[in-house]
């Protein structure tokens, strides 16, 4: 690599790299877009070819508030600098790769599912040049790069360090500021070599504007994980405290208020859970990453306190139902919002969708609506129309203009429960609701 990182330093200075992304999804595409952007000539690569067809006409597959990015790519497409590809063949000649791969965990065990990586960076592997450089942006377990992805490369007969280099750069992007992430947020980049660590810097300079951070592979993944298990414990203790005002009848919002005025304190926002692709599952790439015999506590328990909130809401909501006469078997419900959080169309493990699946398996009639996931859209009158409860399970800035009046006229039974802090429950019980509300005193 020393002698052909000063052709790549060349190559970038020029805006001369041919780059590939591979993964069109909430990292990939934005990626694309902005090294587009940058000036050099990009190809995405994804294997659903009904988004990459989406993609070519300039449109981008996702929903929700993505300042930009439709935009930026629609640009890119139809300036000829920015390209879309079903197979990895469309790779052939790409100076670097970033890959942008989902890696979940099993639902039953914990442990981590590599395979769409594996797939990826076998593939990728198979027809890459000398010389190339390998990102991987998804998120994994730590010793995964060194354990199994150094490993599929070589398999295809490159020697990493010398013919290609190797880097883990985790994404650090967020729903609803895709874009804004990934151009100001500082990048953490393990590598194999120094000279790996220079081209990979002179890279992400193109896009980013803060520090970037070159390491070794171990660090970048422990790094990630790291960041998202500290934030998932942070929402567990802040869903804890909720619990407690509720049945101490103090209101969370001014215990959280007055608590953060103290230095050094911030408590979270309460609310139904986490979701999305990465906090429900980064800590368990954290945890089982260790030897067996290590000691690790708090990450389980963090997981059941935020996986137990929807749970926790149909409590609330079987509370308020009993209050007005009526059972969860047979009744009609209506949730407001399906997307893991404001203003996205993600519901990748959706705590809307584990309270659905709660309410169904207690005999309830479920009606949905999310104005940005396309199968939920429709009018919030028609789908309050009714119903014998409403459950706010997303602050959407549409659920926080409700006329809860004209609702009221609508529903069969004033119920209401408000998991994410978007209406005022002692107004609205003055208008006859019958209101619980995640954090606050139950009357």
């Amino acid at each position: 690599m020393g002698e052909l990182f000063v052709d790549f330093q060349e190559k970038v200075n020029m805006r001369a790299l041919r780059i590939g992304v591979v993964g069109m999804g909430y990292v990939g595409i934005p990626l694309a877009g902005l090294f587009a952007e940058a000036g050099f000539s990009v190809v995405g690569v994804d294997k659903t070819k009904e988004k990459v067809k989406l993609l070519k006409q300039g449109k981008v597959p996702i929903g929700g508030d993505e300042p930009g990015l439709g935009e930026l790519v629609k640009k890119w497409v139809n300036a000829g600098r920015l390209s879309f590809d079903a197979s990895l063949e469309g790779l052939e000649g790409a100076d670097a790769v970033f890959v942008c791969v989902d890696t979940p965990v099993d639902p039953s065990t914990n442990l981590p599912l590599d395979e769409n990586l594996r797939e990826a960076v076998q593939g990728i592997a198979g027809v890459i040049k000398d010389g190339a450089i390998v990102v991987i942006e998804s998120t994994i377990a730590p010793g995964t790069m060194s354990g199994k992805v150094k490993g599929w490369i070589e398999e295809k007969g490159h020697k990493v360090g010398t013919s290609v280099g190797l880097a883990h750069c985790p994404e650090r992007v967020m729903p609803g500021a895709l874009l804004e992430r990934l151009r100001t947020m500082p990048r953490v980049c393990g590598v194999d070599s120094p000279q790996t660590g220079q081209a990979i810097k002179a890279i992400y300079k193109c896009i980013v504007r803060a520090p970037i951070h070159i390491t070794s592979w171990m660090i970048a993944e422990v790094v990630k994980v790291c960041e998202n298990a500290y934030r998932d414990l942070n929402i567990a203790f802040a869903n804890e405290v909720a619990k407690l005002c509720e049945v101490m009848g103090v209101d969370f919002l001014e215990v959280q208020a007055l608590v953060n005025q103290s230095p050094g304190r911030q408590l979270l926002m309460a609310g139904l859970g986490v979701g999305g692709h990465c906090i429900p599952k980064d800590p368990w790439l954290l945890a089982n990453a260790a030897p067996m015999d290590a000691p690790f506590r708090l990450i389980p328990v963090a997981r059941v306190v935020n996986d137990e909130m929807p749970l926790h809401a149909l409590h609330l909501l079987e509370d308020a139902l009993k209050q007005a006469g009526k059972a969860c078997e047979g009744a009609l419900i209506a949730i407001l919002g399906y997307a893991y959080r404001e203003e996205s169309d993600d519901e990748r493990d959706s705590p809307s969708a584990r309270l659905e699946g709660l309410l169904l398996a207690k005999g309830a009639v479920v009606r949905v609506h999310d104005p940005y996931i396309q199968r939920f859209h429709g009018s919030i009158e028609e789908v309050v129309r009714g119903v014998d409860g409403v459950v706010i399970a997303v602050a959407h800035r549409v659920y926080r203009s409700i006329d809860w009046s004209k609702v009221r006229q609508l529903v069969r039974t004033p119920v209401l429960l408000d998991t994410r802090f978007v209406i005022e429950p002692a107004e609205l019980r003055k208008s006859g609701w019958i209101v619980r509300g995640i954090g606050r005193p139950r009357f």
